[in-house]
């Protein structure tokens, strides 16, 4: 069989010693499967140290769909694109794009007062309103009638249902965190775009197995036709499939189904409303799980995550037709299965797993992307340093594999602590005792009215999310004492000014742009990553490795 590994990129040792661009450890790495995880992943791979002399290869079936990881982000794809120079005026028209300040939960809860609740994304401005937060919900905790809804402390609120862009203008001084909406699809082709130019390699071939050598390392991909691709480090991108990590590979997969229930969604769009664009996402708990909306530039992205062991797909896209107002239009349904958990090894031997491949936890807080920057990235640091050992691998699996559990005890606690009752579904989650200890400590802690943000901060609970994701999230669903039971306040719980916190955030919402205006017109300017990089000397990539 011939080598499919095109031969005009080879580089002459010579050149390689003019360059100055010092020696990779590998000189050739294959991505297997495109998509945004496997365009992201090359991306990453071309802007490393090395340059040109660490060659990227995608290979792309040409008859294999992609399943796509949904529309929405966290603030890292905003550091992605930081790092690699990109400009939102320049990637987010291409991918019919908006921003996104944070998501809304509606009827999760049915504590009065507590029926729906926003999740924000940092700002610095949360800093003069974040303690008094905290301190009136520590308040509530040991009885004290005080106001503790998260949503009247923070300015991201404010701007999503205003319909307002979280972009900071240069006169005000405290930078608002955010991610994006966008077409999934459109956001691979616009990757696929940038790669090329800057200098991966892409061929368009099916691959029917990976060989292995002696040691059990993947020697090479037989592609269809009797070709073969050869490099020394191979990127799996195939989504569920895992055709390299899982198949070829052998590497034990680790199911989350005892602790997550959800393992289907139905897409359907509908034509986005006149008027403002909210920046945010809104989770709408169903009867078997919850629907997402999700305002692009051309129209809504709507779905229903479901369990079908609860309903059937039929019953599934009934309830969500009814829930659009869709019931007898005429408009398609794309049903998709999801396989929630991860594999034992996100790097195993010469393969580290990307996206999918490597696991997913379902989309209730948009961190798919999240997992292909952060796994990408830190193959890329692995890769600099020079460092493929044992020890390496172990340290990098141990790391992703917390990152994986500390987010789905995030998500699962979104379902813990639910209050409805109408049907099974919601009141077995309520009742499922597949806690993590980290995550029981956590919730025993706060039902104990014990401060949970020092065990946070240090790692002990909690791990993946910070302290206001974790109090947003409690404090939103109303897990406080019964309200027939609330004393009076004494005079130093409520020594906090609401009035002055709502006046401050309404005056600082002023400073904000209307969300359409603001995409029809997207000002150039790179973002201000402090929100998110820890100064760890990381370089551009340190932003992408600091959650």
């Amino acid at each position: 069989m011939q080598d499919a590994t095109p031969s005009n990129q080879a580089t002459s040792a010579a050149t390689h010693e003019a360059s100055g661009l010092p020696e990779p450890p590998v000189r050739h790495v294959a991505v297997v499967g495109g998509g945004t995880a496997g365009w992201m992943a090359a991306l990453l791979l071309a802007d490393s140290k090395f340059g040109e002399r660490l060659k990227v290869t995608v290979l792309e079936s040409p008859t294999v769909g992609i399943i796509g990881v949904g529309e929405g982000s966290t603030p890292w794809l905003r550091a992605f694109f930081d790092s690699l120079g990109i400009e939102e005026s320049e990637w987010m028209p291409a991918c019919n794009a908006t921003y996104k300040s944070g998501i809304t939960f509606d009827r999760w809860s049915t504590r009065p007062g507590f029926e729906s609740y926003f999740h924000p994304f940092p700002s610095t401005l949360d800093n003069l309103t974040m303690p008094q937060f905290l301190s009136n919900v520590h308040a509530r905790l040991n009885d004290a009638d005080l106001h503790a809804h998260p949503d009247r402390f923070f300015l991201s609120k404010r701007l999503a249902v205003n319909g307002q862009a979280p972009k900071s203008p240069r006169h005000f001084p405290f930078d608002v965190g955010y991610g994006y909406h966008f077409d999934s699809a459109l956001l691979g082709a616009f990757l696929h775009k940038k790669a090329l130019q800057r200098g991966v390699t892409h061929v368009s071939r099916h691959m029917n197995a990976a060989t292995l050598d002696e040691r059990g390392n993947i020697r090479a991909l037989e592609l269809e036709g009797g070709d073969t691709l050869a490099a020394d480090f191979f990127v799996d991108c195939t989504g569920f499939a895992a055709l390299l990590i899982g198949k070829a590979l052998q590497t034990p997969y680790v199911s989350f189904a005892s602790n997550l229930f959800n393992d289907s969604a139905i897409a359907m769009p509908t034509p986005l409303e006149d008027g403002p664009i909210p920046s945010q996402t809104v989770s709408t708990a169903l009867r078997h799980g919850w629907a997402w909306k999700i305002p692009l530039t051309s129209r809504n992205g709507n779905g229903y995550v479901y369990s079908s062991a609860h309903s059937t797909a039929d019953a599934a896209e009934t309830e969500l037709r009814t829930h659009l107002g869709l019931l007898d239009a005429d408009v398609a349904a794309r049903h998709l299965k999801m396989r929630v958990g991860r594999y034992a090894k996100h790097w195993n031997r010469n393969c580290v797993a990307v996206g999918l491949s490597q696991g997913f936890i379902e989309p209730l807080e948009a961190t798919a992307l999240f997992f292909v920057q952060r796994t990408a990235a830190s193959l890329v640091d692995a890769l600099e340093k020079g460092d493929l050992g044992e020890a390496a691998q172990a340290a990098f699996n141990d790391g992703m594999n917390a990152r994986f559990e500390g987010t789905r005890d995030y998500i699962v606690t979104h379902y813990k602590t639910n209050t409805r009752t109408d049907t099974d579904y919601w009141r077995a989650n309520a009742a499922n005792p597949a806690l993590s200890d980290p995550l029981r400590r956590l919730l025993g802690a706060w039902l104990s009215s014990r401060p949970i943000a020092p065990g946070i901060d240090h790692g002990a609970i909690g791990r993946s999310y910070p302290t206001l994701s974790w109090y947003a999230l409690l404090a939103g669903v109303g897990l406080f004492p019964d309200a027939a039971n609330l004393r009076a306040p004494t005079e130093k719980e409520a020594r906090f000014d609401l009035a002055g916190i709502d006046n401050l955030l309404e005056r600082s919402a002023t400073n904000f742009p209307d969300h359409r205006a603001c995409l029809a017109d997207i000002p150039p300017g790179t973002a201000r990553l402090e929100l998110f990089a820890k100064p760890d000397g990381g370089g551009r990539r340190a932003a992408l490795g600091a959650l």
